[in-house]
């Protein structure tokens, strides 16, 4: 099979600044605070496939049926302005003011963005975001969706409320999660909204965005001063972060009878399906008062035990990692806290049947690298990555077995399992380099290497391959082993091709084993999202083997400016069925599969 050549990020960002995202000098961008929403169908057709699809006024107003638009914000759903004192619009229009005149014009203007933080390039085509859907019925459906797949597909993404005011990469944007109602051979329903969370809620309120992107803004000397500019509107009561600062726009799990929409600045937020097919986000989920502090995006749920493992990381305060774990009833063990000598970015981890597997890779957070006019986000060359191996039932961190893996970065780990004979535990994960380029821009071409890694116990020795030949070489992120056998060995893994990075030009199974490699191509102008692996149900039919479900993706024909659910077989990597969805839909994040006997224990 032909290696894919792909241009290096830099230089697609480039292309797309000088091509049809070109703007007037690399200085000039300047963008309002107003909400954005998605636009009809017809007019999305007709829009160049790479321009942020635009605004269209009035869009939350009937249209001439009497009906919502699509991606219209219910009236229910408005917030009120925010009510404010004398002292408090006095305050608001020093800050106002501070902002616009020194921060913005002084500070920001006369230097340009980094393609990582330049919305002209975060937020472009497909990126761009939509406006919410309430449920469209009676999807159309080409082929035939298998009577077995019976449940709710969710997936979630970061959807920008308001126009950046300033810098801002693709991670900061607001959670929105789309989600598609399957029922015996139907494609009952589609409905995509944002997560309420504390954040948006208080934009919303006062009509701006006020809390800062903590990746797009959040660095050099402006940084400091949106950080302090954040501070003094929490002083005076203009925002209150004590109820949380996240977006919830990354991960999804269903647990405890629970939807939980993640990211890992904050709490889970809990979103319910509701009976009519739609999305309603109940609250910020604490688990009954046991959970205080933020909760990475990628838990993972023990297939046998069918209890949810953890990590939490703090970028300011010691402990800055700490592990814990929810029974299925969501009791919640203590912290273990483990020692790290500097906060570091851990977006990922993996379990096995007796361990959780824990990276400490070469990507950390320097905040003084602000002073300096830098990014917070850095890579510490000077520092070895390890695996770290940590018994699930610990009580101390004393029980960690450290591994050193040089220069080795994984920013998705796809599952992990024990091998007792030769004291080993295996590590499946995707070796990014450069390890930082998704957060600062870089020359080099990115890779996303696929990768078996071995991490000794008993020796404290590493080993790792390529698990595809040279020949077959791709960008391989974002996806999934069968969830039944999360912890155990697997054979396969369904993963995105991330080509022409950072879009998603189809998706492959992968024999772990053997390194073989089957492409499903969504074609000429068609990018996609994560694969979402779907078993067999077996109090259906006996499962025939790891690979007996299908695999679900949003995709979008950039082309037409439609979208659909695609629902593949994975043991022949055949098209079963294509579902016709109502609105656009943008490129995502990650999701999940929610059982018709899950939907009906919701609490």
């Amino acid at each position: 099979m032909a290696t894919i050549t792909t241009p290096s990020y830099l230089h697609i960002q480039r292309q797309r600044q000088h091509g049809r995202c070109s703007r007037a000098s690399p200085n000039s961008v300047r963008f309002s605070a107003r909400a954005v929403s998605s636009v009809p169908q017809a007019a999305a057709a007709s829009a160049p496939a790479f321009l942020p699809v635009p605004f269209v006024p009035g869009a939350d107003e009937p249209s001439p049926s009497g009906k919502p638009a699509i991606g219209a914000v219910p009236k229910t759903q408005r917030k009120e302005e925010k009510k404010l004192s004398f002292f408090q619009r006095a305050a608001a229009m020093a800050l106002d003011a501070f902002e616009e005149g020194f921060v913005a014009n002084v500070l920001e203007r006369p230097h340009g963005l980094p393609s990582t933080a330049d919305p002209a390039v975060q937020i472009a085509g497909n990126f761009a975001p939509v406006g919410e859907t309430p449920p469209a019925r009676e999807l159309p459906v080409s082929g035939r969706i298998p009577p077995f797949i019976n449940g709710v597909y969710a997936r979630n993404g970061a959807n920008p409320h308001f126009d950046p005011v300033a810098g801002h990469h693709l991670f900061d944007g607001d959670g929105m999660v789309h989600a598609v109602r399957i029922r015996n051979g139907a494609a009952e329903s589609y409905a995509c909204r944002f997560t309420e969370t504390a954040r948006l809620r208080q934009e919303r309120a006062l009509g701006r965005p006020m809390f800062p992107k903590a990746i797009g803004e959040l660095h050099g000397h402006s940084g400091i001063a949106r950080l302090a500019l954040f501070y003094a509107r929490a002083a005076c009561g203009l925002v209150d972060p004590s109820h949380g600062t996240g977006v919830a726009n990354a991960g999804l799990v269903y647990f405890n009878d629970r939807l939980l929409a993640m990211s890992e600045d904050d709490l889970p937020y809990q979103v319910r399906v509701t009976a009519d097919g739609d999305l309603e986000t109940v609250g910020r989920y604490d688990f009954d008062g046991q959970l205080g502090c933020a909760m990475i995006a990628h838990p993972k749920l023990d297939p046998a035990t069918g209890e949810l493992h953890a990590l939490s990381y703090d970028v300011i305060k010691k402990p800055y990692l700490k592990y814990f774990y929810f029974a299925p009833d969501g009791t919640k063990s203590a912290d273990v806290e483990i020692p790290l000598d500097q906060p570091t970015m851990i977006h990922d981890f993996a379990i096995t049947e007796n361990y959780v597997v824990v990276p400490d890779h070469q990507v950390v957070f320097k905040l003084q690298e602000m002073l300096r006019g830098g990014s917070p986000v850095v890579l510490d060359k000077e520092k070895t990555s390890r695996f770290g191996v940590l018994p699930k039932r610990a009580t101390d961190s004393s029980e960690m077995v450290w591994v050193d893996v040089p220069d080795c970065f994984c920013f998705h780990l796809w599952n992990a399992w024990e091998e007792p004979e030769t004291d080993e535990v295996v590590v499946i994960g995707s070796c990014m380099t450069p390890a930082d380029s998704i957060f600062n821009e870089s020359d080099d071409r990115l890779e996303s290497v696929l990768t078996e890694i071995r991490l000794n116990t008993r020796t404290g020795e590493s080993t790792r391959r390529a698990i595809l030949p040279p020949s077959n070489q791709v960008n391989l992120e974002v996806g999934m082993v069968n969830r039944n056998l999360l912890g155990r060995k697997t054979r396969y893994a369904y993963l995105a091709v991330a080509e022409p990075w950072p879009k998603v030009s189809g998706f492959a199974k992968v024999d772990l084993a053997t390194g073989e490699l089957t492409k499903f191509e969504y074609g000429a102008g068609r990018f996609g999202g994560e694969p979402c692996f779907v078993p067999m149900d077996p109090s259906t039919a006996p499962p025939r083997g790891e690979d007996d479900g299908y695999i679900l993706s949003f995709v979008h024909n950039e082309r037409a400016g439609t979208s659909e659910l695609l629902v593949v077989n994975a043991a022949d990597m055949r098209l079963e069925a294509t579902v016709q969805l109502p609105s656009r839909v943008p490129y995502g994040f990650h999701g999940t599969f929610i059982t018709a006997g899950e939907l009906s224990s919701q609490a």
